[in-house]
């Protein structure tokens, strides 16, 4: 009897435990996905770990939502032409530029109770363009020429450029806190981002203006966020949400299947496979999405390795990846093959006719004896000079589906006489030092974007914005792609209004883009969303701005 009264209680004590337990899972939700930020500053390193969580604490002022419409998200009101709050003007040297005024919400706070105003607007803009600050994306800062502001809350950016994606600011100008970061910056600005809040006080609730704010950070580990007193918009339902880092996409599944996490980040969390097998097995209590977007898997290729410089060992590269294999035998064709660095769910696709590279074997070797490695030893190719093609091949350490890839490529292009050595690196590094720094030779990773993003298309392809030394490792070009017509073709489409010739332009670009082949490019990617049915609210945009940036409808479902 003993016994038994010994096994009743313990029963009892874990329903006792177990019953808050269920009651604290309808206020607070526990997320799992698989890289940590390199850096939570808002203009630091352009990583999607870091816009996953910063979106659940702060707004950008605008750029698209749901529906790949630009709308409001920190201001009150859209300026268009149409409307009178933006227009075309004569600047002083006689070229047209563009005046966009924008109103912030009155009520907008941070999350110690400061109010949001315009002056940390034109900080946020010094920032950005002072040349050594090390920003990600300087672009549309020094496109800035002034800021006019009216009062705390109105403001007009006077652009140096007339710019047809004018009122969408995306996540490059997220506002950032003048109160908390202006000492820090004006001590010196070539340091700043080394001892920004955000790195060095990052739980600070004057560094947040969003739904929740940081409350606690264990790096690498991961981030607990808590609901901003402050916050003005529609109220979150959890009063807690938890990113836990679980590297490992096998381990992420265990955790969710185990009940330690309550969802998985469609953005960073489980492989397409995964989501297959895991649909089949567990079909009856989740539901598994597919959300296709503006996300381009792609290698980039650095272009000061002078093996590499010749533009024909890139396109057999290219060539010699059986492509079409590979996104149906790993994705069952849920992520299709890109042929450019545009997808074809982008406004800014086209229709004409675009180098194609179909696999082609015996084209890449071609393409190699031309370019003079015609000794073969050891199955590997050289030249006369004794140059082998052998290079080291690098991506996110612990992503399955990239580690995947890579030995599938690994294979093939053996095949074409190219030996690559993987070397790979966890996210914060691989993100903040390799790529940043350009010390790759060959990289995977992904480019997201916004719809018809010439943004995007300039921070990666213009030569004005290669990361060297100089400028403190600013900028996106991390290929260090150099060329006339690409930079002219990029300055003008931005300043088309016409959406006609802008599509004209774009294929243009993708022409030359296609045959330099700056980076190869490997497929679009499909959100695998793996949705617990007991939370509603959840949607996935299938471009850059994450599913975060709509936490605060997350609820538990009824």
């Amino acid at each position: 009897m003993r016994l038994k009264h010994l096994i009743f209680a313990a029963l009892a004590a874990m329903l006792a435990w177990a019953a808050p337990a269920a009651a604290q899972s309808r206020t607070e939700l526990t997320i799992g996905m698989t890289q940590y930020p390199a850096t939570l500053h808002p203009l630091g390193e352009s990583m999607l770990a870091k816009s996953y969580v910063n979106y659940m604490a702060m707004r950008p002022i605008s750029g698209p939502d749901l529906e790949w419409t630009t709308q409001c998200f920190l201001c009150t009101e859209l300026p268009t032409l149409q409307n009178g709050r933006a227009a075309v003007t004569t600047r002083a040297d006689g070229t047209r530029g563009i005046s966009v005024r924008f109103t912030l919400p009155a009520e907008a706070k941070w999350a110690d109770g400061r109010p949001l105003t315009t002056e940390d607007v034109v900080f946020t803009w010094e920032v950005g363009r002072h040349p050594q600050s090390g920003v990600a994306a300087p672009d549309i800062f020094r496109r800035i020429e002034r800021i006019e502001v009216h009062d705390a809350q109105n403001f007009t950016l006077h652009f140096n450029v007339v710019s047809y994606d004018y009122n969408s600011l995306n996540n490059d100008f997220m506002v950032l806190p003048a109160h908390v970061e202006r000492a820090r910056f004006e001590q010196d600005p070539s340091t700043y981002k080394d001892r920004t809040a955000y790195l060095t006080e990052p739980t600070n609730p004057g560094l947040w203006n969003g739904p929740y704010r940081l409350a606690q950070v264990s790096p690498g580990s991961h981030l607990v966020y808590e609901r901003n007193p402050h916050w003005w918009g529609r109220r979150p339902h959890y009063e807690r949400i938890t990113v836990r880092i679980i590297e490992n996409t096998a381990a992420l599944e265990a955790n969710l299947l185990s009940g330690s996490i309550d969802y998985i980040s469609a953005e960073l969390g489980v492989t397409v496979d995964q989501a297959i097998a895991f649909g089949r097995r567990h079909g009856a209590n989740y539901d598994v999405e597919f959300k296709p977007g503006l996300i381009y898997e792609h290698i980039n290729v650095n272009l000061d390795n002078p093996i590499l410089r010749d533009r024909r060992v890139r396109q057999a590269l290219l060539y010699g990846i059986d492509r079409e294999t590979l996104v149906r035998q790993l994705f069952e064709g849920r992520q299709p093959v890109a042929h450019s660095f545009v997808n074809p769910l982008d406004r800014a696709a086209v229709n004409a006719d675009i180098p194609r590279y179909n696999y082609d074997p015996n084209r890449a070797r071609q393409l190699l004896e031309e370019a003079g490695y015609t000794v073969i030893r050891d199955g590997i190719r050289q030249n006369a000079a004794g140059e082998r093609l052998s290079f080291e091949f690098g991506t996110t350490a612990g992503n399955r589906t990239r580690e995947q890839v890579q030995q599938v490529l690994q294979s093939q292009w053996r095949r074409i006489g190219v030996e690559v050595r993987i070397k790979n690196d966890p996210a914060r590094t691989f993100f903040g030092e390799t790529t940043r720094r350009r010390l790759f030779t060959l990289g995977m990773w992904a480019w997201t974007s916004t719809p018809e993003s010439v943004t995007s298309a300039f921070q990666l392809l213009h030569s004005s914005q290669i990361p060297t030394e100089a400028n403190n490792w600013s900028g996106n070009n991390r290929t260090g792609f150099r060329n006339a017509d690409i930079d002219r073709l990029i300055d003008q489409i931005r300043q088309e209004l016409d959406p006609a010739r802008r599509n004209q332009i774009w294929g243009e670009i993708q022409r030359i883009y296609l045959t330099e082949l700056p980076v190869l490019p490997l497929y679009f990617r499909a959100e695998p969303a793996i949705l617990p049915r007991s939370i509603d609210g959840i949607r996935i945009s299938g471009h850059g701005f994450t599913s975060t940036l709509w936490v605060e409808e997350w609820r538990p479902r009824q």
